[in-house]
């Protein structure tokens, strides 16, 4: 399959280009179809409107492959509390194993927690000289494993087994099994991994992931080798130091913290970001979000326990997760067996968030590290 390339300016805002640009550069949307969806949005209710109407049209169309993604597209910003959050994501999932039924795709239950995590499994290309290994990956914040099928299915046609979960408060763990987010992704990583009996994987974590992968690294020795693409490391370094006092100080304060939070989230993308958090751990107020982003911290992390392989990607234009948190990762990473880093240019079309604009290069770069590691 070859993926789009190409940043686009499907609209003014920046954050609503991005997640347009995110559809399109996933590959299985049409192209006139982003370039609708940004000529008629205005608010976050256009954007669900038309992505839902495309998904309909998709369904009565039979093209199952956009109308899924059309489907999560709509349902990324609908609000937690929204009674058509939920069914949007039904008729995602059911459009996008329709439209994949026949790829061998083995869908697994793990048992985790008194309930169960998700995972998709790709097997290695039977037509690959020989098998390569095992590769577990999970996405971030607000992913779904089916949202970056393009990639697993890139590496099982690589010669990889491929097993995608998805950790406590990611989609189906959330929305169907009930179980709530947890930072130390080491727990979830180490079910997967008894599950499918693996002893010898390389973990990759996309997005926000990146930081639960190298987590996971740092306390579970069945993985080998680890991707973080991007990684986090700790979001107060991108805070001065007069910022970061601040906001420990007024964490002390419940109410008012409660008060300054709520007085932002004017912002669409704030209110979003603060909303899902709020959503994924299961928590009611704002400050409990807050706690939640301070979670992802680097003392956490414990990355001088990580030693294994690890590959670090970014791009030079991130919004989310900028360059200097590589370079803060690459650092603290003082007793990995060998440290490979990679920062992606706006020439090269791959300098935004996990690279949308040229997914492809970013799946060589790694598919050539994985090889040669």
């Amino acid at each position: 399959m070859n993926l789009p390339v190409g940043y686009f300016n499907f609209h003014k805002d920046a954050f609503i280009n991005y997640q347009l640009n995110r559809w399109y550069s996933l590959g299985y949307t049409r192209k006139t179809d982003i370039e609708h969806v940004g000529s008629r949005t205005k608010t976050f209710a256009d954007y669900v409107a038309a992505f839902t109407q495309l998904a309909e049209e998709s369904v009565a169309q039979n093209r199952l492959k956009n109308a899924a993604f059309y489907y999560r597209a709509a349902e990324f910003l609908v609000e937690p509390y929204d009674k058509n959050k939920l069914p949007l994501y039904d008729q995602f999932r059911d459009c996008f194993y329709r439209a994949f039924a026949e790829d061998p795709i083995e869908r697994h239950e793990v048992v985790y927690a008194g309930s169960y995590l998700p995972a998709m499994r790709l097997p290695a290309n039977p037509t690959s000289d020989r098998k390569k290994g095992t590769i577990l990956a999970c996405g971030g914040f607000d992913s779904f494993i089916e949202e970056f099928y393009c990639m697993w299915a890139y590496f099982a046609a690589a010669g990889y087994d491929v097993i995608a979960f998805e950790g406590p408060g990611q989609g189906a763990a959330l929305r169907k099994y009930g179980l709530p987010f947890d930072h130390d992704w080491e727990k979830p990583t180490g079910a997967v991994l008894d599950h499918f009996g693996v002893l010898d994987a390389t973990l990759i974590g996309v997005s926000m992931g990146g930081y639960w992968a190298i987590r996971a690294a740092a306390f579970e020795k069945r993985i080998k080798r680890v991707i973080s693409f991007p990684p986090v490391y700790d979001w107060m370094e991108l805070a001065g130091g007069f910022n970061r006092g601040l906001v420990y100080e007024l964490i002390k304060w419940r109410s008012l913290m409660n008060f300054l939070v709520r007085l932002k989230m004017s912002s669409g993308r704030l209110k979003h970001t603060i909303n899902h958090a709020l959503f994924i751990t299961q928590k009611q107020e704002p400050i409990d979000a807050v706690h939640w982003m301070l979670g992802m911290n680097k003392d956490h992390l414990h990355s001088d326990l990580v030693d294994q392989d690890v590959l670090l990607l970014c791009g030079e234009n991130d919004a989310f997760q900028p360059p200097k948190l590589l370079y803060k990762q690459q650092q603290a990473l003082t007793h990995a067996q060998s440290i490979t880093t990679r920062i992606f240019t706006k020439a090269e079309h791959a300098d935004q968030h996990c690279q949308i604009g040229n997914i492809g290069l970013a799946l060589d770069v790694m598919l050539e590290w994985l090889n040669e590691t």
